[in-house]
């Protein structure tokens, strides 16, 4: 028997509004359809009616858990396109913040992840790293959410204690290590809930262009922080956590690996930092042209396009995110599925339709 499954645009399996129709025979899943854009916000066209400062607030708000990336993003288009190098504690600090959100992005989707594998007590456990990381985040910059760091040509604050940021970072690890690594790798309900559903090939990532975490856990090995380093980065030593099965598992076993990356450039961001000026020049005006940067989110490849007209406000200002990249493969991963598997195949791309509905 045939028959026809929406899921959304609200509904308690999805994070966010969107709508998935699944294409069901009996209990399989043959095909499914996406619909996005149940919310616009705007917000590259609201750019242009601001000035340089004011449109890195509103950046900000592009996505609430990956607020930082996006400011820094901006910010580096812009300063390519002014021809601004930032100063070098700057970079680091951006790195520094840029990893502490990375940590809070896959540790939060590793809790989700957990509810909805129906391990409960793993839940409040990765909620409670999480909360040690928004602590942190909100000692260096005075916000939980959207920590305001970033500005053309440096950042808006310092680190003034990096020794205390190690201690935290040392007792993430210990806690991932203990934790989140045994549970997510060998625990045998994990392994019998996830293992071998929501398959994506390493031929289909590279064909749909699938970015970040979902990419590497289908065997594509590319990280913006290693192919096209930005900040400080180039400095840091660390490695890119592959696996080759494109199923849930996989994307789970990456992300937990990448917690233990994010720490050890953490430690070596933090020990390294070095001495002199932190925020940059003053009144910077853009010249006419084009400034483009690219980041590696803690969902994958974030794009930025920032064209000036010499203005006081951007001509044009064009995000691209990577959820927007990575939920056409939604598609492929349900096809042949179990209806009862879909909630947790859609989520494990950790998707953002904030962002995607800018």
């Amino acid at each position: 028997m045939s028959y026809r499954i929406p899921i959304g645009p609200y509904h308690p399996g999805l994070e966010e509004p969107y709508k998935l129709d699944l294409l069901c025979e009996g209990e399989t899943v043959r095909d499914a359809e996406l619909n996005i854009g149940f919310n616009f916000r705007g917000v590259e066209l609201l750019a242009e009616k601001r000035n340089y400062v004011q449109a890195i607030a509103l950046m900000e708000r592009v996505c609430g858990i990956c607020s930082n990336i996006h400011t820094m993003s901006f910010c580096q288009a812009v300063e390519h396109a002014a021809g601004i190098a930032p100063p070098e504690r700057a970079l680091y600090i951006r790195v520094v913040m840029a990893e502490l959100e990375r940590l809070h992005s896959h540790v939060l989707w590793a809790g989700i992840a957990a509810k909805l594998i129906g391990f409960k007590t793993m839940f409040m456990t990765c909620f409670s790293m999480r909360e040690k990381i928004m602590d942190t985040l909100e000692a260096i910059s005075g916000n939980r959410v959207n920590y305001s760091m970033n500005r053309i040509g440096g950042v808006n604050r310092d680190l003034t204690e990096p020794g205390g940021v190690l201690k935290v970072v040392d007792l993430l690890e210990e806690e991932i290590k203990r934790t989140a690594i045994p549970i997510f790798t060998t625990d045998r309900s994990v392994i019998a809930r996830c293992s071998g559903i929501g398959i994506l090939t390493k031929e289909e990532a590279q064909l749909w262009g699938i970015v970040g975490p979902t990419a590497r856990a289908s065997g594509v090995a590319q990280d913006i922080r290693k192919a096209a380093p930005y900040a400080a980065y180039d400095r840091m030593e660390f490695d890119v956590p592959v696996q080759t099965g494109g199923d849930v598992l996989a994307r789970l076993v990456v992300r937990a690996l990448e917690m233990l990356e994010s720490c050890r450039i953490l430690r070596q961001a933090l020990s390294q930092l070095p001495e002199g000026e932190w925020r940059g020049p003053e009144n910077t005006r853009v010249p006419a042209g084009t400034g483009i940067s690219r980041v590696e989110a803690p969902r994958g490849e974030v794009f930025y396009s920032v064209t000036s007209d010499a203005s006081l406000n951007p001509r044009r200002v064009r995000v691209r995110t990577p959820t927007y990249a990575n939920m056409p493969a939604i598609r492929l991963m349900l096809r042949g599925a179990e209806l009862a598997n879909a909630a947790l195949i859609q989520a494990a791309i950790d998707p953002c339709y904030s962002c995607t509905d800018r």
